[in-house]
């Protein structure tokens, strides 16, 4: 393979629903270029894309693979992405390097929730975008309903560029618009006949090519001026004008396909590469400081990871884009992130799992690499001098949680060395080793995400796995005052243990004001405040400890102790184990012995205080509480709207979108375990949701009280 120069140079996102065909296309494309010589289908396992076991198992793309090829002297890179919602990790890294995104859509079923959700993240990141109606010879096709949903959601952008003579099992020409040509099929495909466009489809040809050409000539003051001028443009011109349009996201090209029987394939690939920009034309990618880095092919090598995985046969390998310069086989960089050298033994131009060694890749380029030491995803690493230091890419908030362990104890270590490296290679595998909950916590983007994992650890590794209902971090607090003192003494022979602690306890909000008296059975307790101290705790709110012990009655020295033992029921609360949290401490008095006082008698006597005080004072818990978006398909909603209910959401808002209904809403994280099955199941795969944390709010007495039992239960059970 030549060394191709930035100008020569596309990175394109093929996205779109699951089902849609971006792994059929991809094999047609290579095909096409002469990649391959033979085209693989997802049925017969046999794709240049979807190589992993666990996407020949599944039967459908698991990660986002690359695949490079040329074409009319130019260097087209394609990211093939996942088109499940659960590995929408892939999109997000794939539309962070690339320039231009190609959205297919299933003519069978036209605009669905993964087409919207794919489309939201080229608005994100500013990609210009083609979309490529496929499926064309399918008997449920409709070409027509697809354009109009087109129109629909995406507005009067949405230009055609070609359109289907015939649909369905018939299906084998279409005319183009752009150069007014009608291209036909033979039934094996690739190399169309190239004709006239025949009589009965010239004045709908012509009107659409008007369309186009006032589209094109928008974006550009010299066409605009011709055309009025000449009233029409040359196909070069059509190009530019189109190219503006792409850009600056004011034109989204529609193409037709089918990628099954290899037909317009060829044409599509034309088109991107004579049209779609190249690296050079596109928004500079900005370093973490915010300084925009041009692809200059003679400034200092700079490459940015955005990929990894552990590939068959080979081990690890690093996907990158050189962002900067020329990088060539031995160069010595050094990692930004991790302060360490590394040397580039390698480079490969990839094709999914076929690799073609090269011995230079220069700025906006696509590559591959194997064997660095001490890089991970998300690095950048630079020839020395250099301090380009590109940002992570932020993924989208998990929206599903298991909690994960080995069957066998003794693969435990072993399984928290794959997971780490699991995340490595797909960061939406999130990973916790929760202290709070004793739990290892998995954390993904839904239930077929999850299950993709264990088939890797269970069928590559072989280690036997189990996922369990996660526990929910609920948090303990109070209402109301109460009061209360104990006294640890133990006498063993020889010295002791003695402390007396007494203290008062209220429930902490921000901006409060320092305590004067409280009273309790009629009894009055001033307070003198000597000193304060407030603590925030890692899982929210606060501790105040305000120290107002007078007279000398314990030591200033003995206090820590004491906060120590309220920091031990802090961290396990009297209710159910939880967290505590918004709470203030007035220890006011005690007693101490000469000779039998020490830390642990103070620490132990401030545990017990604290904790019988806390019952006393209107303990409540807190459960984590979701912002959640659902994008629902209209016909759907009612179903949704009910399964919502049931689950204790508080309905915030709804807003109609072109066919869809988004709701807003607050539900407990207790009732978002199954979430993502059961939308998946009322909906037919067809909506999509998101969550964020928002707050923690009061349990409802009845599910606290039952909590209650089941925590007594269990440490009956424990004893």
């Amino acid at each position: 393979m030549k060394v191709y120069q930035s100008n020569e140079i596309k990175n394109i996102s093929l996205l779109g629903s699951s089902g849609s065909g971006k792994t059929t296309l991809v094999e047609a494309m290579l095909f096409e270029s002469g990649v391959i010589k033979r085209r693989g289908t997802v049925n017969g396992q046999n794709t240049v894309s979807d190589y992993f076991p666990v996407e020949k198992e599944y039967g459908y793309s698991v990660f986002s693979t690359i695949v490079q090829t040329e074409w009319l002297e130019k260097k087209l890179n394609f990211i093939d992405c996942p088109g499940s919602d659960d590995f929408i990790g892939g999109v997000v890294t794939s539309l962070n390097v690339t320039d231009t995104a190609l959205i297919l859509l299933n003519t069978q079923y036209g605009v669905e929730v993964g087409t919207n959700n794919h489309f939201r993240y080229t608005e994100k990141f500013n990609k210009p975008v083609i979309f490529v109606t496929n499926h064309l010879d399918q008997e449920k096709a409709d070409f027509d309903k697809t354009l109009e949903q087109l129109k629909e959601n995406f507005g009067s952008k949405v230009v055609q560029i070609q359109y289907p003579v015939n649909v369905g099992p018939q299906f084998n020409a279409v005319v183009d618009v752009l150069k007014m040509k009608l291209y036909k099929w033979k039934p094996e495909g690739g190399v169309p006949d190239v004709l006239e466009i025949p009589a009965d489809q010239i004045e709908k040809a012509q009107n659409l090519h008007n369309i186009l050409v006032e589209a094109a000539a928008e974006h550009d003051e010299e066409l605009m001026e011709k055309f009025f001028d000449q009233g029409s443009l040359t196909e070069e011109e059509l190009r530019i004008g189109i190219r503006k349009g792409l850009i600056h996201r004011d034109m989204f090209p529609v193409f037709c396909v089918c990628a099954g029987k290899d037909m317009c394939v060829r044409r599509l690939m034309e088109f991107v590469g004579n049209v779609s920009p190249s690296v050079n034309q596109t928004e500079q990618p900005q370093t973490a400081d915010g300084k925009k880095i041009a692809p200059d092919a003679s400034g200092p090598t700079s490459i940015y990871v955005f990929k990894t995985s552990v590939e068959p046969h080979i081990g690890e390998v690093s996907y990158f884009k050189v962002m900067s310069g020329k990088l060539k086989e031995g160069d010595d960089l050094v990692n930004v992130d991790r302060s360490s050298k590394e040397r580039i033994s390698q480079i490969f131009s990839v094709a999914g799992q076929i690799r073609t060694k090269v011995e230079e890749i220069v700025a906006g380029d696509l590559g591959a690499t194997v064997k660095l030491k001490d890089t991970r995803t998300g690095n950048t690493l630079n020839v020395k001098g250099c301090d380009y230091d590109f940002k992570e890419i932020k993924y989208p908030e998990p929206r599903y949680r298991r909690a994960i362990k080995a069957k066998s104890e003794a693969d435990e270590e072993k399984l928290s060395e794959i997971l780490t490296r699991m995340h490595e290679e797909d960061p939406t595998w999130v990973v916790e080793q929760s202290k709070e909950l004793k739990q290892t916590i998995l954390y993904g983007q839904g239930e077929f995400h999850l299950r993709t994992l264990k088939w890797r650890v269970e069928n590559n590794d072989k280690i036997m796995i189990e996922y369990k209902e996660p526990k929910i971090p609920y948090r303990e607090t109070i209402t109301k005052s109460a009061r209360a003192d104990y006294r640890h003494k133990k006498q063993s022979g020889g010295s002791g243990q003695f402390g007396e602690v007494h203290m008062i306890i209220e429930p902490y909000y921000e901006g409060m004001p320092a305590p004067e008296m409280f009273r309790f059975n009629g009894q009055e307790f001033k307070i003198s405040n000597r000193d304060t101290q407030t603590i925030d705790l890692d899982w929210g709110g606060k501790l105040v400890l305000i120290n107002s012990i007078v007279g000398g009655s314990i030591d200033a020295r003995f206090v820590p102790a004491i906060l120590k033992g309220i920091m031990d029921r802090i961290e396990q609360g009297p209710l159910t184990g939880s967290y505590a949290r918004d709470v203030r401490v007035i220890v006011y008095d005690g007693k101490m012995h000469p000779v039998d006082s020490n830390e642990i008698s103070f620490r132990l006597a401030g545990r017990h205080a604290f904790s019988a005080a806390f019952k006393d004072a209107g303990p409540k818990l807190l459960e984590p509480i979701y912002d959640v978006v659902v994008q629902v398909p209209s016909d759907r909603l009612g179903d949704v709207m009910s399964d919502l209910q049931g689950r204790r959401a508080v309905i915030l808002g709804m807003q109609s979108e072109k066919g869809y209904e988004k709701l807003t809403a607050k539900i407990p994280l207790k009732e978002l375990g199954s979430y993502s099955t059961t939308l998946s199941s009322l909906t037919g795969g067809r909506a999509a949701f998101t969550m964020k944390f928002a707050s923690y709010e009061l349990v409802p007495m009845d599910i606290q009280d039952k909590l209650l039992k089941e925590y007594e239960a269990t440490k009956k059970e424990e004893e």
